[in-house]
């Protein structure tokens, strides 16, 4: 096996005397898709900040295919193939959909590459589509979420690192929003996803870790955490 699109070796980072996370090290392989499960503060966002470069650690390293891009800044990892869906999703409210896709094609070459991406983007969500003209603040929480899943996939990202897609959607919305997660990559895009709903997560990735209090305290493939008590108990309900 080659090396892993992400290799993330003893990673720690502190918002002064507040230590966020404690020698994290993880992997993803090329075209897996893997879940970071934990709790409210236990270091989830904290964590993506880091991989996207948008918080410098005070150790450990971050390797892309083996490249060590621990002091890359985030727009060169753009360019490598990298690309976030934030928490809350945060599109440009006073802009409309179309507006909002095309800022997220900033490194398309050419008017073909950005309208194929978006021609991708309405086939993963056909109601952007429909209100391609809509100001983004007008859609609904869970359409501007799809949109800020839009704007990511727009960069042809070889990673798509997701934060905490589900927080505040309605059901049908969540599991239609890990529909769309689920075909990316079976197209062949590597995730991260960083989540508290496990039960969505777990049936979109092969493998997973837990965070607590900034540390990793368990990892293993989807069905051993599926069938772990501590997770069952924790984040699937024990009935």
């Amino acid at each position: 096996m080659g090396e892993p699109i992400l290799r993330v070796e003893g990673i720690s980072l502190a918002y002064g005397h507040i230590t966020a996370l404690r020698d994290v090290s993880l992997r993803v392989e090329e075209g897996e898709a893997v879940a970071i499960l934990g709790a409210n503060g236990a270091g989830k966002s904290s964590l993506i900040k880091t991989l996207m470069g948008w918080q410098k650690p005070q150790s450990g390293r971050i390797f892309w295919r083996g490249t060590d891009i621990t002091r890359l800044p985030p727009w060169e990892r753009a360019k490598l193939g990298m690309a976030v869906v934030p928490e809350g999703g945060r599109v440009f409210r006073d802009m409309s959909v179309e507006d909002n896709l095309r800022l997220g094609a900033f490194l398309a070459n050419d008017r073909r590459e950005t309208a194929e991406g978006m021609e991708r983007v309405f086939a993963l969500f056909p109601v952007l589509k429909e209100r391609r003209r809509q100001v983004a603040r007008t859609l609904s929480g869970g359409e501007q979420q799809m949109l800020a899943i839009g704007r990511a996939v727009m960069l042809h990202p070889r990673l798509l690192l997701v934060d905490e897609v589900s927080m505040g959607l309605a059901p049908l919305l969540v599991e239609e929003v890990f529909a769309a997660l689920a075909r990316l990559h079976k197209e062949g895009v590597s995730l991260c996803l960083v989540e508290q709903n496990a039960h969505e997560a777990l049936h979109v990735v092969e493998r997973g870790y837990v965070l607590e209090n900034g540390r990793i305290a368990l990892s293993g493939s989807a069905e051993e955490l599926s069938r772990n008590p501590a997770i069952q108990a924790a984040y699937l309900g024990s009935g």
